[in-house]
């Protein structure tokens, strides 16, 4: 059974992310969509993988993955990504680097504020390894709004 600290910090992260897309503005929410909605498919995929791995575990039993992993891809990982795609307009290199920013965040500072909190811990990876998980995720999402973009029309991301 989920607790109410863990309810509610679920539901928490999903509001707050959600609700920073209403800054976002309407062309870019439509044009970073696809690729965002693309990167959540495939970030479920690799969540899937890494729960029969048990690359991590959460304090809170039973193992659920809708209860656990998907309120961190639906939460904050999509909205992250229409951000960084919309913050670093088309520079590669300033993409990639807000991305680190924001994984290197994940991985090494809130993952242990998680542990803290006793949400969720790491198990068979250690933090740096963790880190390379969530940011191989950049390239493919930058490779597919280029791919987006070039089919549509755009100039650069």
């Amino acid at each position: 059974m989920l607790s109410k600290k863990r309810l509610w910090f679920n539901i928490s992260m999903v509001t707050i992310s959600w609700l920073s897309l209403l800054f976002i503005g309407k062309t870019s929410l439509k044009r970073y969509s696809f690729a965002g909605l693309f990167i959540i498919g495939f970030e479920i995929l690799n969540y899937l993988y890494a729960y029969k791995k048990k690359w991590w575990t959460f304090y809170e039993k039973p193992r659920d993955f809708l209860r656990n992993e998907l309120p961190f891809s639906l939460g904050p990982y999509m909205p992250l990504s229409l951000w960084l795609l919309k913050l670093s307009k088309g520079n590669f290199i300033k993409f990639i680097s807000l991305n680190a920013i924001g994984d290197g965040f994940f991985a090494f500072i809130f993952m242990a504020f998680l542990k803290k909190m006793k949400i969720v811990r790491l198990n068979r990876i250690n933090p740096l390894q963790f880190f390379i998980y969530l940011h191989y995720k950049a390239y493919l999402l930058y490779g597919v709004q280029h791919l987006v973009d070039k089919r549509k029309g755009n100039k650069g991301l």
